[in-house]
């Protein structure tokens, strides 16, 4: 009987969680769910003087808010646990001796210092030094050293990694779901260290480990990860155990296509590249598509489209639309090109779907961060306002601050146009509206309009001088609809301080 599909993500926890990494935790949950399988998290913390502490609460928290959480991991559904390395440990020193005994790793006593004299040394004559099947019989390893220098240094204690020996002159013939068919000359390989002197197993030993006690079916990860098929491959074979399939999802790129999507791309041109926001050591802060006013759905949307396309034009996909669509075979081997233009009209579309009632609340949100406290009906009416020019709920602050806050200055160009007949016009209003009892757009813009038509004013001259008294600025929706929000009390007192500050 076949094997159900068992498919992992295995972040380091060094920082916060890369939006390329969110893309391939992504995948590989799309695949799982296609394929009614299980999606595991397992946390590589081998290398603990790279481990940043609130990343690994970072990483479970950024999946959780995107709807993507795994059904094993630390804590949760133990099956093939711990699920953490560093309290798996124990555990890999015994393969790394049993490749040894096979005769496929060997003893390496070379000191960071010589190794670091032969590359060195190398670059100086324009080449790269490598250590592999052309060069390993001259250095100090088991492989040069007789048998019996070899356990005298041993029982010495002298300080050692175990390599993998790669075999010399031969092809490696490996296979990937994406890019199909490739083919490795092993004298061009380096023989990797697969545990280290300080007794902690390399990534590649507990990685392969790992993925075959936890039983994964298929490995579907970055393509920075390509160079070590090879290897992986052959470690496979040294242990006689079966391989999962492999995947190699293609990099995200930079907006302009030149190069790997980083931290600094969305540093430089203000649109975020993490899930959350995140707080360094130093006290810098990244920012975030939570805090950023995203919807999880819509970033899921837009991430599940880089590399990856149904075949169809629909755009706008559930997350269940997206695990039934989801096949490797209609991913990319190119890079995606990252979009933030792209992912902002994704949001734009999800803001459009929420409910008035609840865009609302979520205005209302936003507003009290900013320290004003709005009914939720005024909420609700705002929203309807803006809501088709905002992007993300951050915007909502941004395109409505007028609505609370009374102009102090006004646009020049507008000014200009200011005339003795804008201010007439604009104390009639006055009159008008203090003496009215309406409340609600539609009546106010009635009983205003039907006031100026009893002198033939035209009202395309009369309106841009409200908005300007009103705003500021030229910019906002419908004028009696702003009337309406900010009351026609605040109306009047803003239209009073404009004839007393815009004209020239």
């Amino acid at each position: 009987m076949a094997m159900s599909v068992r498919v992992r993500f295995a972040p380091s926890p060094t920082g916060p969680l890369h939006i390329g990494g969110v893309r391939t935790a992504l995948f590989n949950y799309l695949f799982a769910k296609k394929n009614k399988g299980t999606f595991y998290l397992r946390i590589e913390d081998t290398d603990q003087t790279r481990f940043v502490p609130g990343a690994e609460e970072y990483i479970f928290e950024a999946l959780e808010w995107l709807g993507i959480s795994p059904d094993e991991t630390v804590g949760k559904n133990e099956k093939f646990g711990p699920y953490r390395q560093s309290e798996r440990k124990h555990l890999y020193k015994q393969y790394a001796d049993e490749l040894v005994a096979k005769g496929f790793a060997y003893y390496a006593f070379d000191s960071a210092e010589s190794l670091d004299t032969l590359r060195k040394n190398a670059e100086k004559e324009g080449k790269t030094f490598i250590y592999g099947p052309t060069s390993r019989n001259g250095l100090e390893n088991s492989l040069s050293l007789s048998a019996e220098a070899v356990n005298e240094r041993l029982q010495r204690g002298d300080a050692y990694v175990i390599r993998f020996k790669t075999t010399a002159d031969t092809e490696i013939y490996t296979q990937d779901i994406i890019r199909g068919r490739m083919r490795f000359e092993t004298n061009l390989l380096d023989d990797k260290v697969l545990f280290k002197s300080d007794g902690m197993p390399t990534y590649h030993l507990a990685n392969i480990v790992d993925d075959h006690l936890m039983e994964t079916t298929h490995v579907i990860r970055g393509e920075e990860w390509l160079p070590s098929l090879p290897l992986h491959f052959s470690l496979y074979e040294a242990f006689g155990w079966q391989r999962p399939e492999f995947a190699h999802l293609p990099l995200l790129l930079k907006p302009q296509g030149n190069g790997k999507l980083s931290k600094r791309d969305g540093d430089k041109f203000g649109f975020p590249v993490f899930p959350l926001d995140w707080v360094g050591e130093d006290g810098t802060k990244s920012a975030g598509y939570r805090e950023g006013g995203f919807f999880p759905k819509a970033v899921v949307n837009f991430l599940a489209l880089l590399g990856w396309n149904s075949g169809t034009d629909q755009e706008i996909f559930s997350l269940e639309e997206l695990s039934e669509l989801f096949d490797l075979e209609r991913v990319h081997k190119a890079g995606a090109k990252f979009d933030p233009e792209k992912n902002l009209w994704f949001n734009h579309q999800y803001l459009q779907k929420i409910t008035d009632e609840k865009g609302g609340e979520l205005y209302q949100k936003e507003l009290a961060l900013h320290g004003y406290e709005i009914p939720i009906n005024s909420a609700v009416r705002a929203f309807t306002l803006i809501k088709n020019r905002a992007n993300t709920v951050k915007d909502f602050y941004t395109l409505t601050s007028y609505l609370y806050e009374a102009p102090t200055t006004y646009d020049e160009k507008m000014r200009l146009k200011w005339t003795v007949e804008t201010t007439d016009y604009i104390e009639e209003l006055v009159e008008v509206l203090q003496q009215s009892t309406n409340d609600d757009s539609y009546a106010i813009e009635e009983e205003v309009r039907a006031h100026f038509a009893k002198s033939n004013a035209n009202m395309g001259r009369i309106l841009p001088g409200i908005r300007l008294a009103l705003v500021g600025e030229m910019k906002g929706p419908h004028v009696f609809d702003i009337i309406e929000v900010i009351g026609r009390t605040e109306t009047v007192k803003r239209l009073q301080t404009g004839l007393q500050k815009i004209p020239l």
